[in-house]
């Protein structure tokens, strides 16, 4: 069997599964693939991780090898997994765990609030105290979307001592209550947020939800984080807010196009509080996705494929 394993960025895939026993030859690209079709051809199977390399039907359609696709998580909005059944391609799951991408939250949260990236920067260079920070405790966290990891999120805003409050489509109440979090209207969510952190996942009711009407409505002081899906917020409206100043800053882990590109105005802002898509990047998570990479494929070439993907 021929394995291709995909966005590898780190080159470190085989080092987290006993890919020995597979008794495969297996190629690892560490770079975005630039012509899909054309560099997966003769692959039987791909090991996909998350995102980053979209498999829409037009492009399955044009790899007849391909047999076995793995997608690392339990989700993949880039595959077409129905265009992959048309063609007799497999899509098998793995395991998947939501805590680093909350405790990445916080960090990013920290890291703003207390402005850590200009006081990295000052000590390296020689210099000292540049910047006044804000604490959190007595402040407000809004969280646009309240699911696993919002609910997360929110237990860390309450050891912090902040109020949490929470929206979105179809949130009440009743299902905000075993979580201490208020349910707000969505104007009132941007309007009281001193911290606004999204937690949705992207489809076409939330692509762009956060717009320049949204960051208009949002305290000047407030700060924006998202380690979500890059495409919730209108890019160009938040560097147009940011620049002027609308809200005090941004903390992003995640972008419309990623690889971020290297001339994205959002590099040169000082209040955007930047990281490569981080949030999910542990040696824990890795171990569960090749790991279980790994017996997706064992399984498939004993004739029984596992953790197979319904859509």
């Amino acid at each position: 069997m021929r394995i291709a394993i995909l966005d590898d960025y780190q080159n470190v895939a085989l080092t987290f599964g006993d890919w020995d026993s597979l008794k495969a030859d297996i190629t690892v690209f560490t770079e975005p693939l630039t012509d899909v079709v054309e560099q997966l051809r003769g692959f039987e199977c791909v090991v996909a991780m998350r995102e980053r390399t979209r498999f829409p039907a037009d492009v399955l359609d044009r790899l007849p090898d391909l047999k076995l696709l793995v997608s690392t998580g339990k989700r993949n909005a880039a595959i077409d997994v129905a265009a992959a059944r048309r063609n007799n391609v497999v899509v098998s799951a793995t395991g998947y765990i939501g805590e680093p991408t909350a405790e990445h939250t916080w960090a990013l949260i920290l890291a703003a609030s207390r402005n850590l990236p200009q006081e990295f920067r000052s000590m390296r260079e020689g210099g000292w105290q540049t910047s006044v920070g804000t604490m959190l405790h007595g402040k407000t966290l809004g969280l646009l979307g309240l699911g696993r990891l919002g609910a997360g999120a929110a237990k860390i805003g309450q050891v912090f001592g902040m109020e949490t409050i929470a929206w979105s489509q179809n949130l009440t109440q009743e299902k905000a209550d075993p979580h201490g979090v208020t349910a707000v209207t969505k104007d009132e969510l941007f309007a009281r947020s001193d911290v606004l952190s999204i937690h949705l996942v992207l489809g076409e009711r939330t692509r762009g939800l956060v717009g320049a009407a949204e960051l208009a409505a949002m305290k000047p002081t407030a700060l924006l984080v998202n380690t979500s899906r890059g495409p919730i917020v209108d890019e160009a409206a938040l560097v147009d807010a940011l620049r002027r100043k609308e809200i005090r800053a941004a903390a992003l882990d995640v972008y419309d196009t990623e690889p971020f590109p290297a001339d994205h105005p959002l590099r040169t802002l000082d209040n955007a509080v930047l990281t490569p898509h981080i949030g999910f990047v542990t040696r824990e998570v890795y171990e569960i996705f090749y790991g279980d990479a790994v017996e997706d494929i064992a399984a498939y070439q004993a004739g029984k494929p596992i953790r197979v993907m319904a859509e």
